[in-house]
Formats: C-alpha cells, structure tokens, sequence
C-alpha cells in the first residue's frame, strides 16, 4: 500500500513540475515591409516576411536551429528564385546585404547596393542556382532577397514563439516540397506569412473579406496580430521601426488595405466612372474597416548595431500610444549592444531624411 502511495506522489509530483516548468521561449516577428517604386504604386499593399531567433539556414532552402551568437532569419515566400516557394536569408544581410554591422553605410547609392548584392549573392547564394535571375521592374529575382532596408522602411511586430513550435516549422518546412505556389491574389507574400503564424496561433488569421476583398495583406495580418496580442499579454508584443537608408531609392509609402488602395490613389477615377456605386461602397468599406493605425507613433528605431534587441525580451510596461503593445525596452538599456558612433550618426542622417 505504502509503495502504490508513493508511486501516485511521484507521478503528480511530475505531473505538476511539467505543467508548472518555465517553457524556453525565443523571439520571432511579422515584418511589414512599406511598398515602394512603380510596383509599389500600382500594388500599395507592401510585403511580408518572417523573422525568427532561434531558426537559421543551412543553406538559403533548408533550415536549422542557430548556433550561439546567430541572429537568426527572415523568411517568407517570393516570386522568380528558381521555383522555390519560400527562401531563408540571415536577418543582417536580408536587411543591408552584408555580415556586419559596421560594414552598413548611413547612406548609400545604386552602385554601392548592386556592388554589396552581388558580393554576398556569390559569396552565399549560388546554391540557388547559376542561371538565377537578378530582378525587374515587373518580375522578382534574387536581389528583392538583399538589402530589403536600402528599399522601403520596415515595422518589426515582434512576438514571443516556444521552442517546440520553432523546432515543428523547421520540421514541416524541410520536409515538404519548397515548390513555388506564388500567386498575386491568393497565394502570395501575406498568405505564407497568414499560414505560418496560424501555426503559432491556431485559427488566428483568415483572409478577410472587409476590407480586403476576400484576399490576404500585410497591414490585415499586422492588424490581427496587434488584435490577438491585446487579448494574450503573454506574446509580448513589440513594435520597432527600421527605417529606409536614403540615397538609393524614394522613401516608400505606407501599407494599404484593398478598399484603401482602391478608394485613396487614382484607381479611384476609373471605378467611379464605371459604376459610382461600386466606388462609394469601397470607399465605405474602407471608411468603416480599412482607417485601422497599429503603429505606436514614436516606436523604438532599431539601427544596424541594434538589431540584437530584436532577441531581448520586452518590458512589462505599457504603450500608452498603443494599449495592448508592449513599450519596447531601449537597446542601450539591455546592454545587448554597443552601437558605435557610425551607426549613431547613420541613424541620425536616416532619421532626418524620413522626418
């Protein structure tokens, strides 16, 4: 009798500490990449990608848990890289297009960008393929892989992932076919984002029909992510912004939702003129679904130096510009990093060319 007790114990008191024990968390984040150039103003919507700290890549198609002192990976789904649906590049040159910090100049032009691309392209990505195309006005390649920051400003919505949830997206994307489902309506950028975080937050994110039109974007998955966060603390949300590096391209533009897009640029005339009624009930939609703000006005700008405090975690302290996102803490303050005076002075000259 004495050793049944005794057996019982032992199994609550198991039962207990796993219930109870501290699960290892990491950081992941949705990026919300602004749209720029002549794409970006006949398709206002941006793009989406992925970060996560504790995932890195083996190669740009196969991933794998980091090593100490990795900063980990953005991934997300692109068009033109070889028929491949999704790719993985480490979160320094998928943002500057080089391994170190003190390598990103505050400012930059068309031949520095190409130059930096091409040299961290064949120093890293061959794998990919020899007959890889670079990229165009109309069709992407690899380059939209490389100094996304020299591009658009980015708001980082960063979020705490458990461990085991990080080791099945590793699982399930090597093991399944990384054969391209790009498609510009339905199956693009936001969805493979949308199906990866519904992996993290089960039946969480659906396409939305308002303000949408049935279809997935980056402000929506934002939106519903900032939406989620208010209701479970326990994410930690964290807004930051890593700004446009000036001098290569005109600063990019804000995201827009379908109904925005349609009803606030000059999509706006020719709807009109077909049918009023049609351009009065966008217009409504996006009166009444698509005005959303889940950006905090002043959010912590993370320069090149700082991008460690993308893996602190977040202070308890609240927001007050965004009830429900969490203030984040200060990169300095975490002594994560020493950003040196080139970097200060860069995110200087970034800063006063977006104000």
């Amino acid at each position: 009798m004495r050793n049944g007790r005794t057996i019982v114990l032992a199994f609550v008191a198991l039962a207990v500490l796993a219930l109870y024990s501290p699960r290892s968390h990491a950081q992941a984040a949705l990026l919300m990449e602004e749209p720029y150039g002549f794409f970006g103003a006949l398709n206002p919507t941006g793009h989406n990608a992925l970060y996560f700290e504790r995932i890195c890549a083996e190669t740009p198609v196969r991933l794998r848990r980091c090593e100490p002192g990795e900063l980990g990976i953005v991934i997300a789904r692109y068009q033109g890289i070889s028929g491949y649906d999704w790719v993985a590049i480490p979160l320094l040159p998928y943002l500057h297009s080089v391994e170190s910090a003190a390598q990103v100049p505050a400012r930059v032009n068309r031949e520095t960008v190409t130059q930096m691309r091409n040299r961290y392209y064949e120093a890293h990505m061959l794998s990919l393929g020899e007959n890889l195309l670079a990229g165009s006005l109309f069709r992407g390649g690899w380059n939209q892989l490389l100094g996304v920051a020299y591009e658009r400003r980015i708001y980082v919505l960063r979020f705490a992932a458990a461990e085991e949830q990080d080791d099945a997206l590793i699982a399930r994307l090597n093991s399944s076919e990384n054969r391209s489902h790009f498609e510009l309506l339905y199956s693009n950028c936001a969805d493979f984002a949308r199906i990866v975080l519904n992996s993290y937050f089960p039946r969480t994110f659906r396409r939305s029909v308002f303000p949408d039109a049935g279809m997935t974007t980056p402000k929506q998955l934002a939106w519903k992510l900032d939406r989620y966060a208010r209701k479970h603390p326990e994410m930690q949300l964290t807004v930051f912004e890593i700004l446009q590096v000036p001098g290569y391209r005109h600063l990019s533009h804000s995201n827009k939702s379908v109904a925005e897009s349609l009803s606030t640029t000059l999509y706006a005339v020719p709807i009109a003129l077909v049918n009023p009624y049609i351009a009065g009930g966008l217009f409504v939609d996006y009166l009444a679904r698509g005005r959303f703000h889940l950006i905090p006005r002043h959010p912590q700008v993370l320069a090149p130096g700082d991008l460690s405090a993308l893996t602190a975690s977040a202070r308890p302290a609240q927001n007050p510009d965004s009830a429900g996102i969490q203030a984040p803490a200060a990169a300095h303050d975490l002594g994560e990093t020493q950003v040196d005076e080139t970097a200060n002075s860069g995110l200087k000259e970034m800063k006063a060319t977006h104000e």
